[in-house]
């Protein structure tokens, strides 16, 4: 698990550009708070809010992270004010905390903005709680969050926005079909609720203080997930990295209770391994929250051995909650979710395909890049989807093994999209008669594997097409991607499509 984290691979070092500048734009913001006089809290606030604008907000565009960026105290400030002025009417306040993780889940439907806003939402509610915000406390806390998401904002959209030089991709969403109860992401938003309901029944029960901590709990182990294996899968996953993270808590922040400045060093190494292992390991991404969550209470304070096991108690009831909500409350199979995610990687497969064809054809704004960078967040996606199977503790040695070879083949699609990017980048790349045959190919194997209608022109074509092609890299890599394509309807339990004749040496 360690060297999953901390020795995965990083392309082009961008965990490590997004968690260095996860640092800077948040110990900016944190350090301009205290130049500006405010209290420890409000530069407490001021730096969650800063972490959560570079953490969530993760629109295609930069114009469209700005937009979010700018929106985002427009919902927290109120979600704010509402958990300030119910601070002191418990049943109100439940009840409103509720709604919150309703329609924050139910935000999603949106996509990454309506995500964003619904995580900035709850999150704004947590940590009033977290905090115990009181009503005189707003001006100041508003003063705080503002001046924080200006300050990540410059850092991140003005001294250091890598995003500007990278490819853009549409993001994935979760599956949005369907109305009502059909539509996943209303099933979620109630089992989201009814699983925050009992963790604030039972958080309560453990301690009338800290019962915040489970509702917590419950609410990140549905944040990225969609079916219910994922939501198994990861609410083991954060207790694990809270129970380790109480451990290292034990170890560093009870010894360093009361110094600020060692304090502040760790809290920095912790949004460090926040921002640099989410992408890889939610595990190592729980102890970093776990580490920061134990030191903030050490500088407010309160810290205190009983404190962290009753985090690890109060978590260990969050995610029952959300476990019991996957399970009983409308439930939404592993099956049917990575169904739509396979098919959505491989459209995006043909894509690319067409994309790089287009560009060999001396099309100068065909573009496969962006398209490859939407094919890696799918197949990211994926991945996510098939964690419940491909686990080591999963007994169904059947679907392990064919989840299994799903993801290898896929990879290998992936693998030659790239290059066959990369050949179209090249200006002396030239159009070649027999490309648009293997592009024709790609698509009869991509329309076979989603059940779309076959074209049988381009069929017929494309086994007419010319019969020798000696080592040309394009058509190695379509021919290589022909393959990986047809081998897919075996594990996805379709009917194998015939090819044409094949390109003779390709």
């Amino acid at each position: 698990m360690l060297k999953r984290a901390f020795v995965a691979p990083d392309p082009g070092r961008m965990r490590l550009r997004f968690a260095t500048r996860a640092v800077v734009g948040i110990g900016s913001a944190v350090a301009l708070c205290g130049v500006a006089g405010h209290s420890l809290v409000a530069a407490i606030t001021g730096g969650l809010a800063a972490l959560l604008a570079l953490f969530t907000v993760t629109d295609a565009t930069v114009r469209g992270q700005a937009v979010t960026t700018a929106l985002l105290p427009v919902v927290g400030l109120p979600v704010l004010a509402l958990a300030a002025l119910l601070h002191a009417v418990p049943v109100a306040r439940d009840l409103a905390f509720l709604a919150v993780v309703g329609a924050g889940v139910y935000a999603r439907r949106w996509g990454p903005r309506g995500h964003a806003l619904g995580v900035f939402a709850f999150m704004t509610f947590f940590a009033a709680q977290f905090l115990h915000t009181v009503p005189g406390q707003l001006p100041e806390l508003y003063a705080a969050v503002l001046l924080s998401l200006v300050t990540s904002s410059v850092v991140r959209f003005g001294v250091w926005c890598y995003e500007r030089r990278l490819p853009v991709s549409a993001p994935v969403a979760a599956p949005t079909e369907g109305t009502g109860l059909a539509r996943i992401t209303t099933r979620q938003a109630v089992q989201a609720t009814v699983g925050a309901g009992f963790a604030l029944a039972a958080g309560q029960m453990l301690s009338d203080q800290r019962w915040y901590w489970a509702v917590g709990a419950t609410w990140w182990v549905f944040v990225n997930t969609t079916s219910r294996g994922e939501t198994l899968v990861r609410g083991f996953r954060r207790f694990l990295g809270t129970v380790l993270g109480v451990v290292l808590g034990f170890a560093v922040a009870v010894p360093l209770h009361g110094e600020p400045v060692a304090a502040a060093v760790i809290v920095a190494v912790s949004v460090f391994g926040i921002f640099y292992t989410a992408a890889v390991s939610y595990t190592w991404m729980m102890l970093a929250v776990t580490v920061m969550a134990s030191m903030l209470y050490g500088l407010l304070g309160v810290l205190d051995p009983a404190l962290l096991a009753l985090r690890v108690n109060e978590t260990a009831v969050g995610a029952l909650g959300a476990v019991l909500a996957v399970l009983l409350v409308l439930p939404v199979t592993t099956h049917s979710v990575t169904d739509e995610r396979v098919e959505q990687a491989v459209r995006c497969v043909h894509a690319c395909t067409a994309e790089a064809a287009a560009r060999l054809a001396g099309d100068a704004a065909a573009d496969p890049a962006p398209r490859v960078a939407e094919l890696e967040a799918i197949l990211a996606r994926v991945r996510l989807s098939l964690v419940p199977l491909v686990h080591p503790l999963s007994p169904l040695r059947a679907r392990k093994r064919r989840a299994r070879q799903v993801l290898l083949l896929l990879d290998d699609c992936a693998r030659e999209v790239r290059g066959l990017a990369f050949i179209a980048a090249d200006p002396e790349a030239s159009h070649d008669a027999r490309l648009v045959a293997a592009c024709w190919r790609v698509e009869a194997a991509v329309e076979a594997l989603t059940d779309a209608p076959l074209d049988g022109r381009r069929q017929v074509e494309a086994a007419a097409a010319a019969p020798t092609v000696e080592g040309e890299p394009v058509l190695a890599h379509l021919h290589a991607l022909e393959q990986a394509l047809l081998a897919l309807a075996g594990p996805l339990g379709r009917p194998r499509h015939t090819p044409p004749p094949p390109l003779v040496g390709a």
